[in-house]
């Protein structure tokens, strides 16, 4: 009847069986390999990671009598007597239950003593931020200078309650939460090793119900192995967590894509059933959409503890829009569970919610864009007003504005001269001389027109000489002719987004509005 559970039967004994946290493992080896050991460790993490079991393997490792390959042996006196809990020198402490100042000074009154049968005297203190604050000022002198033969290994869940202080003066080590895939790894592992039936479904489910901590999953295990009377079986577990597999997920969800109301609620009724948490439900939901929109836009980002075969079945039943609309519809209902009458029917509402904003169909293709504005015709130039005529050639009718417009461009005027010719209107121009009309109220500058007459003297190759007359004009300037150019593509890219078939779709679906101002001609 001396039955030892899954977790401390497992639990590791040296630093090659620990699972997933590779990055600790690794800086604790070199500083053994090295001798570069500091006197005070902090392991960080979520529980059931592995935070007291790497402490208890490193106090083994300095004081082992035949480390292997910076591995505790675990057949000399000391790696023994540290497993089966008698080695004097490993002083284990759980600081929740002894938070007292007292407590703390009684504890380090012995540490100026010589270790008993190791090297070094070391002090375990678990949940060490459950120590009162004036049990941390007592340990701090005796952490900030030990004696040479002792350490300290703290493990704690919640290293923010612990005074920088006390931080400053240790190595921190964060432990990672295990990934579902490594929990089923060891899981598997577990059940060969004793010769337990299994499937593999049935540790997924486990390895995903674990939340990360290998120490809840072994228990979770154990309690599955009772449950299925001595097998573990897919039926079983789904039948022992109360909760739903991922396959009914799978079916919402392509139930969902088609559209069909009777089958959610058929696989709702299965559900029930189980008497699931259908919050547990949603947030199952949730992780398989996330999945699936990064399976179709960034396969690569993507990680392996998802079944392959149902993100790419999903992933092509499901269009991107849709998958961001459940996602999004699905968030803000896991807030709606608690409001609702009860559980089920607040589900129930989210999955009709689903179905009630999905498109019905899609007016477009989902990848194609907007197309872009289509600005309105602006009137045609010649071949011979865009280039640069040739210096001897006369323009074939030199008051024509919009031959103007064409010779300040093929000017390439710029600053204070383009906008004083934009401003202007061509009356004649020849080789000899060139007449400008422009607004009596527009302020002129001298350097301005001086500029202009270079520039026509360049462009026509002769010494033109400019005249600028102050007069109204009935002609527009190149300067209106813009204007009102840019006038005409503001409103044909008004009338193309008004007209587009997107555009339409979504105010009709979602009443949607597009907000003054926004609209800019492409």
């Amino acid at each position: 009847m001396n039955y030892q559970v899954l977790a401390r039967k497992w639990r590791p004994h040296n630093f090659t069986e620990v699972v997933g946290q590779d990055h600790v493992v690794k800086s604790l080896i070199n500083a053994l390999q090295h001798n570069r050991l500091h006197h005070a460790y902090l392991f960080t993490g979520t529980r059931g990671v592995g935070k007291t079991t790497i402490a208890r393997i490193l106090a083994k490792a300095i004081n082992c009598e035949n480390l292997q390959g910076s591995n505790p042996c675990g057949a000399c006196e000391i790696c023994l007597a540290v497993d089966e809990g008698r080695f004097l020198d490993l002083i284990e402490v759980d600081a929740a239950s002894r938070t007292k100042v007292e407590d703390t000074r009684d504890l380090l009154d012995n540490a100026q003593y010589a270790p008993n049968q190791g090297r070094y005297k070391v002090y375990l203190i678990d949940e060490v931020h459950m120590l009162s604050g004036h049990s941390f000022n007592a340990l701090l002198k005796t952490l900030e200078e030990p004696p040479p033969h002792v350490k300290f290994l703290l493990a704690t869940t919640d290293p923010h309650k612990i005074p920088v202080t006390v931080l400053s003066r240790c190595l921190q080590f964060n432990l990672k939460r295990l990934l579902p895939t490594q929990i089923f790894e060891q899981m598997a592992f577990i059940l060969q090793q004793e010769a337990i039936d299994f499937e593999a479904p049935a540790l997924k489910l486990l390895s995903r119900a674990a939340d990360g901590s290998m120490r809840d999953g072994l228990s979770l295990l154990d309690q599955a192995i009772v449950y299925g009377n001595g097998k573990v079986f897919a039926e079983d577990v789904r039948a022992m967590l109360g909760t739903v597999a991922q396959q009914p997920v799978e079916d919402l969800l392509s139930a969902l894509s088609q559209g069909d109301a009777a089958a959610i609620f058929d696989i709702i009724n299965e559900i029930a059933n189980l008497t699931p948490d259908f919050g547990e439900v949603l947030q199952q939901m949730l992780q398989v959409l996330h999945r699936v929109a990064l399976t179709q836009l960034i396969p690569s980002a993507v990680d392996h503890d998802f079944d392959v075969d149902l993100l790419a079945a999903l992933s092509s039943q499901l269009s991107p829009e849709d998958v961001q609309l459940f996602y999004q519809i699905g968030l803000v209902g896991q807030k709606d569970l608690d409001l609702a009458p009860d559980p089920r029917s607040g589900f129930e509402m989210v999955m009709l919610r689903m179905l009630t904003f999905k498109p019905a169909a899609q007016p477009a293709s989902p990848a194609a864009p907007i197309p872009a504005a289509k600005p309105l015709a602006a009137k045609p130039l010649s071949p011979a007003a865009v280039t640069a005529a040739p210096p001897s050639l006369a323009l074939t009718n030199p008051t024509d504005s919009s031959d103007w417009l064409a010779m300040i461009v093929a000017m390439k005027l710029a600053g204070p001269t383009r906008e004083f010719a934009n401003n202007c209107v061509l009356e004649q121009l020849d080789d000899v001389s060139c007449t400008l009309a422009i607004d009596p109220d527009y302020i002129r500058g001298a350097r301005a027109e001086e500029s202009l007459q270079k520039a026509l003297q360049a462009y026509r190759g002769t010494p033109v000489k400019l005249t600028v007359k102050a007069k109204k004009t009935t002609a527009d300037t190149p300067a209106v002719q813009l204007t009102k150019e840019r006038e005409d593509k503001q409103q044909a890219a008004v009338v193309a987004i008004n007209e587009d078939p997107n555009i339409q779709a979504l105010k009709g679906h979602f009443d949607a509005r597009v907000m003054p101002g926004t609209i800019e001609p492409v």
